[in-house]
């Protein structure tokens, strides 16, 4: 069940350890690179990287099981359950060898209630004579299959001599993996992390830990990386414990990000209700209400010397970069400066050309800044920046390294916000005086979770499209009708329009759909007009396929989910799917954004592979019958629900380590309550708290002074 802050609501002495702790324990050695592990090369490193997302020890024990698989030895084979996991010990038989050309070799093993045979395809007889010595006792573990009312075991995970039967784990862990990567051998790199991690220390109040039966941090990892048993909800605890830990730092966080602006003051913008009428009167469109809103609320804001800290949510195509357009308008018409941030090099120059077009009657200076701006040409952008001649710059995270210095910086907007870290926009915000700040966010997330996730941010929402998006017809197919999405692929080719083609996956893996294989069968049907985009690219062949594809160079883009966010095409007026059911149903929503952009009818094409379970089948049914993107995020939360354990990665909201927002949105209100506590106390004290930022933020975030 998740916890709720009632018990602590009036009783915020239990949360701060009386104790100071005389210097921070050292962390280093969990930014440790993973390549300090034995056998972890360069190679290895690169693809474990984009696995748990980093490249530290750290990153690597974050990345928890999602289940866990008993592996504890039964007693015998009687006893074991058909179709299950299991783990039994017997007395090998005989060996059968294969007869002259087959690929299969059985092995008998016995106990005193009964024979089990074990079954191995396309192996090394030799080997298997070796390990298997008649009369031996020999463990294995795996699953249990019934073959004509006789049990047998086909490869087992596990096989070895009685004698290094401990070698067997009790409980096994089983992570989210990729191809390339086996379960044991992640497993094995945690397990000698594991060994390697100090103790952080500890910074929740012992009568908390004793109230909630909550494990020290690092034993709560050792707990879900190396239990001893599989108890009911054994990994509820340190789970909660973990996400405690992670919520009470991002609110900590916030809340420092939140003081330290304070402290220093804002430029206000004094003529915010002239600039309104003047930047919308030569818009091809007039706005809607709800854009109208969110710039009153934007004017509002900064007029005061108080920076603003706003978040602008909307759904795919409610118009979030005009009234962004506006907040930068209305910060250099009051003589200041204003920065655009985005989180890759593709969509920061889309937003550039978006925000040049939108503001081409005021002949701004706008420009661009990302990390393939080298030389002389990055030195002319940073002198002109520097001296205040560009009056707005759109860039990636090159806004925030040293050497970009900013003459009168008074406002920040912050495009797919939960693409960065909180260091990232901390030290943005550093390069200004205390600038105001506009988040925008591209998925609507559930509103139930809205202060939750964001504590105490100002929000407004845009829940109204703009005239002339065209609605986008979204049907349901089964991938056995795939030669009739290709013949109507090549239809909407003969009207010259265009197409995206999303995949799960880059590579052939099993059944399911890559899209390197999808390119390669489109490629024979349609020539050139094909293109491919995905993750493994370059930041400079990613930019240059989308180029090709918006210049109709190409006009089917088969591509993964690195166009799920941004990315605008005007002419592309069909979405396909593949292995829609993979997917989650915000990130079905936002890649069904991608069409409908411009004036013709769009179509959205989920081919899924049958049979479809009942929550895969819910999804796309809801994404089917509602273009209702808060709708949708509602339906994506309450579909996930409290049974999953770990949750899923859903657009729209932060990339978390820990907390499950399924099962954890109490903790978060219980972090957000004690952050409040620790400000609201004269001096502000949050050295017992450092090793927890340091350990979390890699040391991004400091003690503020306040």
């Amino acid at each position: 069940m998740p916890l709720t802050p009632s018990p602590y609501q009036f009783q915020f002495k239990l949360w701060i350890r009386v104790e100071k702790l005389d210097q921070s324990p050292n962390i280093s050695s969990w930014h440790a690179p993973i390549t300090r592990l034995d056998g972890i090369g360069p190679k290895l490193a690169e693809s474990l990287s984009r696995l748990i997302g980093g490249s530290t020890l750290f990153d690597l024990v974050s990345h928890l099981p999602h289940r866990w698989i008993d592996r504890s030895l039964k007693t015998d084979f009687a006893s074991t359950l058909i179709g299950e996991t299991q783990t039994v010990s017997g007395i090998v038989q005989d060996f059968s060898v294969a007869p002259r050309g087959s690929k299969l070799q059985r092995i008998r093993l016995a106990d005193d209630t009964g024979f089990l045979t074990l079954v191995f395809f396309n192996s090394n007889a030799g080997y298997l004579k070796r390990q298997f010595v008649p009369g031996s006792e020999m463990v294995v573990s795996g699953v249990i299959e019934d073959f004509h009312g006789q049990r047998q075991m086909t490869h087992p995970d596990y096989a070895v001599p009685i004698s290094k039967m401990n070698s067997i784990p009790k409980v096994e862990p089983v992570y989210p993996l990729q191809a390339g990567l086996t379960n044991r051998r992640l497993h094995g790199f945690i397990r000698q992390a594991m060994s390697q991690l100090p103790d952080p220390g500890e910074w929740i109040a012992d009568d908390i830990l004793q109230k909630e039966s909550w494990p020290s941090f690092i034993e709560a990892l050792r707990t879900l990386h190396l239990p001893d048993e599989l108890s009911h909800e054994f990994w509820d605890k340190p789970r909660a414990r973990l996400a405690y830990d992670e919520a009470l730092a991002r609110a900590l966080t916030f809340r420092q990000m939140r003081e330290a602006n304070r402290g220093s003051g804002a430029h206000g913008f004094p003529d915010g209700n002239a600039a309104l009428p003047a930047f919308s009167a030569p818009l091809p469109y007039p706005m809607t209400n709800a854009q109208t809103r969110a710039c009153e609320d934007i004017i509002s804001d900064t007029s005061r010397t108080i920076p603003m800290q706003r978040m602008l949510q909307g759904d795919v195509g409610a118009g979030k970069t005009t009234v962004a357009a506006f907040s930068l308008f209305n910060a250099v018409k009051a003589g200041y400066q204003g920065a655009v941030m985005a989180p890759t090099e593709v969509l920061a120059r889309q937003l550039f050309e978006s925000i040049k077009g939108l503001l081409a009657p005021f002949n701004l200076q706008i420009e661009c800044l990302t990390g393939r701006d080298k030389g002389k040409a990055r030195q002319a952008i940073l002198e002109r920046v520097a001296s205040g001649e560009t009056q707005i710059l759109c860039g990636t995270h090159a806004l925030f390294q040293d050497g970009v210095e900013f003459d009168e910086l008074a406002l920040i907007v912050i495009d797919e916000q939960h693409r960065f870290g909180v260091g990232d926009r901390f030290r943005l915000a550093s390069k200004a005086m205390a600038p105001h700040l506009l988040i925008m966010s591209a998925t609507p997330i559930p509103r139930t979770l809205s202060m939750t996730v964001h504590g105490d941010i100002e929000t407004s929402i845009l829940d109204e499209k703009p005239a002339g998006r065209q609605p986008i017809d979204t049907r349901i197919l089964p991938d056995s009708r795939i030669e009739d999405v290709f013949s109507g692929a090549g239809r909407a080719l003969n009207r010259d329009e265009r197409i995206f083609w999303v995949c799960p996956r880059v590579d052939d893996d099993g059944d399911m759909p890559s899209a390197l294989g999808r390119y390669a069968m489109l490629k024979e049907l349609f020539g050139d007009a094909v293109g491919l985009v995905h993750g493994r690219l370059s930041a400079k062949d990613k930019e240059a396929a989308l180029e090709a594809f918006r210049r109709g160079d190409t006009r089917i883009l088969v591509a993964t989910t690195v166009i799920e966010v941004g990315v605008d095409v005007p002419e592309a007026t069909i979405m396909v799917i593949e292995a829609a059911e993979s997917f989650g149903l915000a990130q079905l929503h936002q890649l069904r954004g991608r069409v409908g952009r411009g004036s013709k009818p769009s179509f959205c094409l989920l081919v899924y592979t049958p049979p479809l379970g009942e929550t895969a089948k819910k999804r796309l049914q809801t994404l089917r019958d509602s273009d209702d993107g808060f709708y949708i995020a509602e339906v994506d939360f309450k579909l996930r629900g409290p049974g999953d354990i770990l949750g899923s990665e859903q657009s729209g909201l932060p990339d978390f380590r820990f907390i499950d927002l399924s099962r954890h949105q109490g903790l978060m209100e219980m972090a957000n309550n004690h952050a409040a506590y620790l400000f609201n106390r004269k001096p502000v004290d949050l050295s017992g708290f450092q090793p927890l930022m340091q350990l979390l933020w890699k040391s991004d975030l400091t003690q503020p002074q306040v």
